[in-house]
């Protein structure tokens, strides 16, 4: 199966909303900037409009694995991150010091949502706040996670009311219900007191490797207007990728049936 973009993202600006600014967000930052830039020059009429949501500051650990540098310890991430973009770039996206809870609602209804979030608290915040702010069409939601060596993205779709289609991308709790049940977060969660700390717990480059392959699959769908897969299994340490197809009889290896979904909806509305 093909998807294809919405012709509605190509003749505006794409309000894209990226939850977390922290191992992968930073990185996922810097690529969103360079696509922008891209887009535009490409013929797009006004490119990416970015808003950053992330409750923390720059720590000293996390210079040299994220996206800082020594000068930003201290400094609201979501803050420093898209003032940069802003000074370097000349775009002019916003910054908010807040996170996403079980009862946020998204201020405008975003196009795309990026949740770079390590936690399935988190994956639930995200996706109970889009389901409320999506309201008359369609959002994408790209899912950014990683263990140690190796992390999957999936591009999903959360549908509004009155929005009709045939067929939805199923989002990464279609694929996986267990990675929004907060009850399973590991119990540890403790910052690293160092660089190297931090470092036994993830190898170096792979928030950045993840970040790559998510925000590349963004390009593929606006560069040429359609996909062919949502989403990459990845191990830097294998080198092994696996992309994952948009195809019903593989997402029903995940336990996802699109059309007994939809009879269940369609039951439902009738009660």
């Amino acid at each position: 199966m093909i998807h294809n973009i919405e012709s509605r993202l190509l003749t505006r600006a794409v309000k894209v909303v990226l939850v977390g600014a922290g191992g992968t967000g930073s990185h996922v930052l810097r690529r969103l900037s360079n696509m922008h830039l891209a887009m535009v020059e490409l013929g797009h009429p006004e490119g990416l409009d970015v808003l950053v949501l992330d409750p923390d500051t720059v720590s000293k650990t996390n210079v040299g694995r994220q996206n800082f540098w020594p000068s930003d310890v201290g400094q609201p991430k979501a803050e420093i991150l898209v003032n940069r973009c802003n000074m370097l770039m000349q775009t002019g996206w916003q910054a908010e010091i807040a996170k996403v809870t079980d009862d946020s609602r998204f201020n405008s209804q975003p196009d795309i949502v990026i949740g770079c979030v390590d936690n399935r608290k988190g994956r639930a915040a995200i996706l109970k706040a889009l389901k409320r702010s999506v309201y008359r069409a369609s959002c994408y939601y790209l899912d950014i996670g990683n263990r140690e060596h190796d992390g999957q993205v999936v591009l999903g779709e959360i549908f509004g009311e009155s929005f009709k289609r045939e067929h939805r991308l199923p989002h990464i709790a279609d694929l996986y219900p267990d990675i929004i049940d907060g009850s399973l977060d590991a119990t540890d969660d403790t910052p690293s007191c160092s660089l190297a700390e931090a470092l036994e717990k993830q190898s170096l480059f792979i928030n950045d490797t993840m970040a790559n392959a998510a925000c590349n699959l963004l390009w593929e769908l606006f560069r040429y207007g359609r996909l062919t897969h949502h989403g990459q299994f990845v191990n830097i340490k294998s080198g092994r990728v696996t992309p994952l197809a948009i195809d019903p009889e593989a997402w029903k290896r995940f336990g996802y049936d699109e059309n007994a979904k939809q009879k269940r909806c369609s039951k439902a509305a009738k009660k």
